[in-house]
């Protein structure tokens, strides 16, 4: 009976301690991404105090990014078939983070919101959760919600740098990036919360831009945007209640 007992735990024993070293290698890639990551992050933020080195700025992140994917690459052949979220718990946020970086980078470049398939790509992964490991929805939208944060602070910036154009075009696209996500039917969750964080954002561009109107700062022609924030306030409202 007690060889019995003993047979029984030290199978458990080996199975926690092959666990255990798993999740130790995992830590330690991942600890490797997340530091490309944060290199990403201090390169492109010249953003705010240099409007020249932008372009250089960004090339310097992509190059940055292949690094970041080839520590995905590793990540990928770790896991166990099948138990991707067992183990998401150790990535979930730094690839929020890179999501958001390679957002900003794509936006920087081509003024334009970077599709979760690209982000992927980039990263040297897939979409679809069949294929094991890949980029969760979750973590793209969360990063392109700290895109939003990041971008109204570029906006203040901007304005200080003496570029009063670009808080116009950068309004435009939250106000696009809002009302995307206002089409989502998000639960009282994480990304929710962190959802009703963007009408600060949108309120805090709305107020640059109405500030450099009312100033005649705008160069002629430029669109018109609408001005600052009360009408931000009773749309938050209104989604909570959607």
């Amino acid at each position: 009976m007690q060889n019995n007992v003993k047979s029984i735990f030290d199978s458990f024993n080996d199975y926690l301690v092959k666990e255990q070293e798993l999740r130790t290698e995992i830590r330690d890639i991942v600890r490797d991404i997340d530091q490309a990551a944060k290199e990403a992050a201090i390169v492109l933020q010249i953003i705010h105090s240099s409007m020249a080195d932008v372009p250089a700025a960004c090339a310097k992140a992509r190059t940055i990014f292949d690094t970041c994917r080839e520590g995905y690459g590793k990540l990928a052949t770790l896991i166990p078939a099948g138990q991707y979220y067992r183990y998401h718990d150790h990535w979930h946020y730094m690839t929020q983070r890179i999501v958001f970086l390679i957002a900003l980078t794509i936006y920087l470049e081509k003024g334009f919101l970077v599709n979760r398939e690209t982000a992927a790509e980039i990263l040297g992964l897939t979409i679809d959760q069949q294929h094991g490991f890949h980029l969760d929805i979750e973590d793209y939208l969360v990063g392109i919600l700290q895109l939003a944060s990041e971008l109204s602070r570029y906006a203040v910036n901007s304005v200080i740098l003496g570029d009063y154009e670009k808080p116009l075009m950068i309004s435009k696209f939250v106000a696009d990036l809002n009302s995307g996500f206002r089409l989502l039917n998000l639960k009282n969750d994480s990304l929710r919360k962190r959802f009703d964080a963007l009408k600060y954002d949108v309120k805090k561009i709305e107020e640059i831009v109405y500030d450099i109107s009312i100033r005649g700062l705008r160069a002629e022609g430029a669109p018109v945007t609408t001005a600052p924030v009360p009408t931000a306030e009773p749309a938050a409202e209104q989604a909570k209640q959607t």
